[in-house]
């Protein structure tokens, strides 16, 4: 007898250049409401509203497709080269999170999914059907990847695995075909903590729960308008995401580099220089981040963030380029100008 459906297809994903792949069924997550709700009752999900609107599907997978049998769930890892935590001490470059300074994953993994999910319908059969996802649609990934045993959601809230670390990215195929599922992961944090002692923001309220109105990634990527004031000098350089929980994650030893070439840092990704950043007009911001997942939060509220940086900084050389920006045309732009301003003259 040779290799079965399932053998067969996780060998196609690992050849696809997934670093892994589970399986579970749709209504494997019943926790997911319960937390989601919580989640929402505090308002920790600040102004991303798309969480609430969505949060039946989001709460109950088996919704969202309510022929799909079985979620085949995909890991790939990122895992940068390099420490990302050495950039915060220069003070006058930006920090870009790991995962923005290459190529946009949503591109790659998505034509990963789709030739992975032809290959299943060849082998299967065309009566199969399959969707696939990778983080735009109502999708809870991280509870559905810990039931198809690729990891656990650690103490920072991420998903993180034995011989993955916490540094991939998740897309999901679902489909009509009834697969054999995997075993669900159960948690192996233990009494470390040193993602929730890390953050800059004090974001965790407790172990396993996030409040994204304090996340510094959610305050540079998903909020629109001012960043309360007492939260902007805790952001320091960091102007595109952080990686301060992931990076100390000590299950990272176990992380192999990403394979992905076009995951590495694209040129001008890796610290850029502050002051020419501060100075992109919108084409030059569109220009500059072509192809990047950066592109989609647009140029006022980038240069937004690298004027908090700015004004964190230190560096009175800087407060000239802030100072071109503080009659800007956007009033969130010309704000955060003042206020570096402010902050580099004492």
């Amino acid at each position: 007898m040779g290799p079965s459906l399932k053998d067969r297809l996780v060998a196609q994903a690992l050849e696809e250049g997934f670093s892994a792949c589970r399986i579970c069924r749709p209504g494997d997550v019943p926790e997911v409401p319960g937390r989601l709700a919580h989640f929402l009752s505090e308002g920790r999900h600040g102004q991303m509203d798309w969480l609430a609107e969505r949060s039946h599907w989001r709460g109950d997978p088996s919704l969202l497709w309510p022929e799909a049998r079985s979620v085949i769930m995909l890991a790939e890892s990122y895992a940068p080269g390099i420490d990302p935590m050495a950039g915060l001490s220069e003070r006058d470059r930006g920090v870009i999170s790991v995962y923005a300074q290459g190529a946009d994953y949503h591109d790659l993994v998505k034509k990963r999914l789709k030739r992975l999910a032809r290959w299943l319908i060849a082998e299967a059969g065309d009566e199969t059907a399959v969707k696939v996802f990778v983080d735009t649609a109502p999708v809870p990934e991280k509870a559905l990847a810990q039931a198809a045993g690729l990891g656990w959601q650690g103490k920072h809230t991420n998903l993180l695995g034995r011989d993955l670390g916490n540094w991939v990215f998740l897309g999901a195929v679902f489909t009509t075909l009834e697969l054999p599922v995997d075993a669900a992961e159960t948690e192996h944090c233990g009494s470390c903590r040193r993602c929730l002692d890390i953050c800059p923001t004090d974001a965790f309220p407790a172990p396993f729960q996030l409040d994204a109105r304090r996340c510094i990634s959610y305050l540079t990527i998903e909020h629109r308008g001012p960043v309360d004031e007492a939260l902007r000098p805790l952001m320091g350089n960091r102007i595109y995401g952080c990686d301060d929980c992931l990076a100390v994650c000590p299950w990272n030893k176990f992380a192999a580099e990403a394979r992905e070439m076009r995951y590495r840092p694209r040129d001008g990704m890796h610290l850029p220089a502050l002051e020419a950043l501060a100075r992109l007009d919108d084409a030059g911001f569109r220009e500059r981040f072509r192809g990047s997942p950066i592109k989609r939060i647009g140029r006022d509220r980038f240069v937004r963030n690298v004027l908090y940086a700015i004004g964190n900084s230190g560096d009175p050389a800087l407060a000239g380029v802030a100072g071109e920006l503080c009659d800007d045309a956007d009033a969130t732009v010309a704000d955060a100008a003042r206020w570096a301003v402010a902050r580099l003259q004492g």
